[in-house]
């Protein structure tokens, strides 16, 4: 099965994840298929970033997010939908 989740990156407590397109029996930091968008816990507020057009179309063909990159579709979609009624 697909899943896209986080990769860990980064230094000893200073962790960057990199949000990634991986066969679910890979491991946590190995063979990816594609990276979609970075997050960084260490920064306030707006600390991850994710392209929401391919995160839409891995679930779409049966890809299952890890439950922190489905919240951050989640918020991306709510973003994008108040954007697109105020445009």
């Amino acid at each position: 099965m697909v899943r896209i989740r986080l990769k860990r990156g980064g230094n000893k407590n200073n962790p960057v994840y990199r949000i990634v397109v991986a066969d679910g029996r890979s491991p946590r930091d190995g063979k990816f298929i594609e990276e979609i968008g970075t997050y960084n816990p260490k920064v306030k507020g707006n600390n991850y970033t994710l392209n929401l057009d391919r995160a839409q179309y891995w679930v779409g063909v049966g890809a299952q997010p890890s439950d922190t990159v489905a919240s951050f579709i989640k918020k991306s979609a709510k973003v994008a939908g108040a954007a697109a009624v105020s445009a």
